[in-house]
């Protein structure tokens, strides 16, 4: 008899688990605050508040750009032809891990002040962690650029990548390396080692591949208001055509 009661009580706790800590997916992460079409969710279109959940996939084509806001108040801007994953961003506890898979991504970051709290970007070659910084990564043809515009960052090759370029660091390195603000390291197998001396117009040229240009805004915000003044334009002409119609002609 006990063994029953024992046997039914487990059976429901083991039922009543996944209530309690629901499915990584369906927690939220985040919001779209602005995009430039096309940009999906899932493979499913985007929309400007949009919620973000964990472990969705977020793509941008040739055309396409987005800006996401984290719970926690970070902010992450998608570049053209990119793809990531929000694995996980739990604000309470200042947990945050990002895929970045390929393409280009702004991270402005809040301060981490929680006790082992971390937020880590990973590249198919490397992993970026940081304290509370703003940052950008990029990841194509097997090369990961890593730009520090504030903070302080720690860029780990991963197993068989090494520092192939750098502006504050030696080449050849397979260890963990810092980068600090104004400075920039570039993860892969080849050395190049010309020591990266154009981190002003990278940093220029990052900052305007992973930005919403405000005039993508104006221009939906006047095509707007073309339309409302056409459609007020032709009821105006449409009411003056009745009140004309309904006037007395004067004829006997």
């Amino acid at each position: 008899m006990f063994r029953s009661v024992l046997s039914a009580g487990l059976s429901l706790l083991l039922m009543a688990l996944p209530l309690w800590a629901g499915p990584a997916g369906d927690q939220t992460a985040g919001e779209v605050k602005a995009l430039i079409p096309n940009a999906s969710r899932n493979a499913q279109p985007l929309a400007v508040k949009d919620s973000l959940q964990w472990n969705d996939l977020l793509q941008t084509n040739a055309k396409g750009r987005l800006r996401a806001g984290l719970t926690d108040g970070s902010i992450l801007s998608l570049g053209s032809n990119s793809q990531l994953k929000v694995v996980q961003h739990d604000a309470s506890s200042q947990q945050t891990s990002i895929d970045l898979n390929y393409g280009k991504l702004r991270n402005q970051v809040v301060k981490i002040t929680q006790p082992g709290g971390k937020y880590e970007v990973t590249t198919p070659n490397a992993v970026i962690g940081v304290i509370g910084t703003d940052f950008y990564v990029a990841y194509a043809n097997g090369r990961t650029t890593v730009l520090c515009y504030e903070g302080t960052l720690s860029v780990t090759p991963a197993a068989g990548a090494k520092v192939v370029d750098s502006n504050n660091s030696t080449t050849g390195g397979t260890k963990a390396v810092s980068v600090s603000a104004g400075q920039m390291v570039v993860i892969g197998m080849k050395t190049a080692g010309r020591g990266m001396q154009l981190y002003p117009a990278m940093k220029k040229a990052s900052m305007n591949d992973t930005n919403i240009p405000e005039r993508a805004k104006s221009h939906l915000a006047r095509n707007i208001t073309i339309a409302s003044m056409a459609a007020i334009a032709g009821l105006t002409v449409a009411l003056t055509q009745i009140n004309s119609s309904s006037k007395p002609c004067g004829c006997k």
